[in-house]
């Protein structure tokens, strides 16, 4: 069984040919992508790499890195992009969870953990206490380690993002995912300016400190669109975006309407640029936290974010 089939990452086509040169590459192997893998299952964790049926899956894992999926593998939110299971009554939080995340992260020899969450609608906090002691297992058992933290929306709780950004993570990312127009259809419950919101309120409280967003092209977006959305986000004081092609993960959600080609991509991260966006990782393969760890680096120089040299911000890969 080939590994993209075991890992069940292979992303659906429909209504759009098949998929252009630029999203063809090879398999990486390696003893890494099964070592992370048992890491995985021994500590019973979650990844959104396999829940959202990441393409980097493969890539990422032969390096021995990937993004924990916090507070289970079901969300209260059936987002039209999102192939994470729903559920209107997910599990209960698992106290030991921050635990076994600091003791995956130590087994990999992570140096940069990027930990993102499914939104937890049905907890009065949305789950920031939870994402709290996740952040203090790490730091207290994994000193040395960087933190990046992706977030759901709390559904607007500004003391519970509070909590939260006390953390103090290394990196602070809340995804707008797509254009104001389509985030009816692309987004279950958020909303465009909550969005813009939740991250003015993490600049502010952030100083000088990264606050990350990303947003997916591809669903049928204008390039006005998404010109106005990096333009939203730059007056709400994000200083990192990025950008990926959009993949539809299963057939029951929103179609591919566009593969988005490399030039454009450059051309959105020359507009991001010319606005005052400082960093823009743009491309078809580029994920919220794809690389993160180099990336990190290519922003503030910290050299202990990861041995691996830093890939170019945009690129066909």
């Amino acid at each position: 069984m080939e590994a993209s089939e075991q890992f069940n990452i292979l992303p659906k086509v429909v209504g759009v040919g098949r998929f252009p040169a630029w999203l063809h590459r090879p398999l990486p192997q390696g003893a890494g992508l099964w070592a992370t893998q048992g890491t995985m299952r021994d500590q019973k964790l979650h990844t959104v790499c396999e829940e959202a049926k990441c393409p980097n899956l493969l890539e990422c894992w032969s390096k021995k890195t990937a993004t924990f999926l916090a507070m289970g593998k079901e969300c209260t939110r059936n987002c039209g992009f999102c192939d994470i299971s729903f559920s209107k009554e997910p599990g209960p939080l698992e106290s030991d969870e921050p635990m076994r995340i600091a003791e995956s992260i130590r087994s990999l020899g992570l140096r940069h953990a990027v930990v993102t969450m499914v939104a937890r609608d049905d907890l009065p906090d949305g789950g920031a206490e939870h994402l709290v002691a996740i952040v203090e297992a790490i730091r207290r058992e994994c000193p040395g380690v960087t933190v990046e933290l992706l977030t759901s929306d709390l559904s607007g709780n500004w003391e519970a993002l509070d909590r939260v950004l006390a953390t103090r993570p290394e990196i602070f990312n809340y995804n707008v995912e797509t254009v104001r127009r389509m985030t009816p259809r692309v987004r279950h419950k958020a909303t465009y300016d909550r969005t813009l919101e939740l991250l003015a309120r993490a600049r502010r409280a952030r100083g000088s400190a990264p606050v990350k967003s990303g947003l997916m092209v591809g669903l049928g977006e204008q390039v006005a669109e998404v010109e106005e959305t990096l333009r939203d986000l730059h007056a709400a004081g994000v200083d990192v975006v990025t950008m990926g092609q959009y993949l539809q993960p299963h057939r029951h959600k929103l179609r591919v309407k566009e593969f988005v080609h490399p030039d454009q991509f450059e051309a959105y991260a020359a507009y991001g640029r010319s606005i005052g966006i400082p960093h823009l990782f743009v491309g078809p393969f580029m994920r919220s936290s794809y690389n993160a760890g180099a990336f990190l680096q290519q922003i503030h120089g910290i050299q202990n974010a990861t041995t691996e040299p830093a890939p170019t911000a945009v690129g066909r890969r």
